[in-house]
């Protein structure tokens, strides 16, 4: 934690002329990606390495061996965090840190979350190798359970780091019915101390995420490198709509209370709110189950689940009032009740000015073309921003996939989000964020 105001020393020019210099091992980093790549492989070509599996565990355990290879010192947290540590000529000072997550979706890609752990490691490696030390301690995360395995709670990890864990978490068991704690403990932490994971208010400088996009945008547009500038918000929605099931050839359709009717009326509704002309940025419902789901039988019962996002809170609020106004309007009309119970609401979080600068100047300093763009997912990165200053580097994703077997980024793309990763460390100076609110 910094005590004083000293001001660095700037490396002497023959010193920074050399670190102008310094490049990632491109080869190391993708051979790495592909090695991480087979734990967890499907017969699909994805990989399925959800948190708390034995794959996972076998994920981070070759991570960790990545991370001795790069001279720093390996923990696992109490909540199960994988975290390398590099002290530098200043241990007093706030932490950089650099990281993502290494757990998987169901048959996903090989790049969501690891590549960003891995980039970081390498980073971390490029600067043992070359004998760089630091005016500060850097540390390399990657988080438990961002994706949230088998209903358990997303950005696990993050929250604990950030000292926002509910510990009611623990209390539970997962979708299989495994206890939540027995899962922690075997993945390596502990569920008595796990309050102990949180890192303390101004014992971080900053937090930087590298990642796929995940989206279209970058590849559309012919940039190699994203500069994120806010990561979105997200409400979830769950609808319940009500009607009255009865014979499909008996019931008249003007007698009818068809909940199948109304909630398509809703699903249309939050189309509509979304896009350029709406409240937010983006709306869908991916999720819809039909009682008693008989073809011959008005549907009497549906529920739906809507996921909002934007970066703008005010926003998202605005959306869920103008939806609870049409869920009534439907309602009178088809004679159903439509009701709306909002739930797992994450914060939108800006990304810090400063760091967003420090990564264009990067950016410039190695030739690369970069496009500013929102983060449409979450990340960890949000809920570190709420302990400390934070922002993300993004890289294409081909295609915009994500998520699925075919995620993928070009080589030389990947690559190059490492290398702007390094030199946006290599930039990094501690009291520059001294004045974070």
């Amino acid at each position: 934690m910094v005590t004083g105001g000293r001001v660095p020393v700037s490396p002497a020019p023959g010193v920074a002329a050399r670190r102008q210099h310094l490049r990632v091992d491109g080869p190391r980093l993708l051979a790495r990606i592909e090695r991480l790549r087979a734990v967890g492989a499907t017969p699909a070509g994805g990989v399925s390495r959800l948190a708390f599996t034995p794959d996972d565990t076998r994920g981070r355990e070759l991570v960790a061996s990545y991370l001795r290879a790069a001279g720093m010192g390996v923990e696992v947290d109490p909540a199960g965090n994988l975290i390398g540590r590099r002290l530098g000529a200043r241990p007093d000072r706030p932490w950089l840190v650099l990281g993502s997550h290494l757990d998987t979706v169901p048959d996903g890609g090989p790049l969501d979350g690891a590549y960003g752990v891995l980039a970081a490691v390498e980073v971390a490696h490029v600067l043992a190798e070359h004998g760089v030390e630091m005016g500060f301690p850097v540390a390399v995360i990657g988080f438990m359970n961002e994706e949230g395995a088998f209903g358990t709670p997303g950005m696990w990890g993050s929250h604990a780091f950030a000292g926002q864990f509910d510990r009611t978490w623990l209390s539970g068991v997962d979708s299989r019915g495994e206890p939540v704690r027995d899962l922690l403990r075997a993945a390596g932490g502990d569920p008595g101390r796990v309050p102990r994971a949180a890192w303390p208010d101004g014992s971080v400088g900053a937090y930087l995420e590298l990642h796929i996009e995940q989206g279209p945008v970058l590849e559309t547009e012919g940039y190699p490198i994203g500069v994120v500038t806010a990561i979105t918000g997200r409400v979830t929605i769950d609808v319940t709509v009500r009607g009255q099931a009865n014979h499909a050839g008996t019931t008249p359709i003007a007698l009818r209370r068809d909940a199948l009717v109304a909630a398509a009326q809703f699903v249309l509704a939050v189309r509509d709110i979304a896009g350029e002309d709406g409240i937010v940025r983006v709306a869908t419902v991916g999720c819809c189950t039909v009682e008693p789901d008989a073809w011959n039988v008005v549907p009497g019962l549906v529920r739906l689940r809507a996921d909002l996002r934007d970066v703008a809170e005010e926003s998202l609020d605005a959306a869920v009032e103008a939806l609870r106004r049409v869920a009534e309007k439907i309602g009178a009309e088809t004679g159903t009740v439509v009701e709306l119970a909002p739930s797992q609401v994450v914060q939108p979080m800006a990304c810090d000015g400063r760091l967003r600068r420090l990564i264009s100047a990067a950016s410039d300093a190695l030739g690369l073309p970069y496009h500013h763009l929102p983060s449409g997912a979450g990340h960890d990165a949000q809920i570190v921003g709420r302990l400390a200053p934070m922002a993300m580097i993004f890289v294409p994703s081909q295609g915009g996939r994500s998520h699925v077997a075919t995620e993928s980024t070009a080589p030389e793309d990947i690559v190059a989000g490492a290398n702007v990763l390094l030199h946006t460390v290599l930039g990094y100076d501690p009291e520059v964020m001294r004045g974070h609110q």
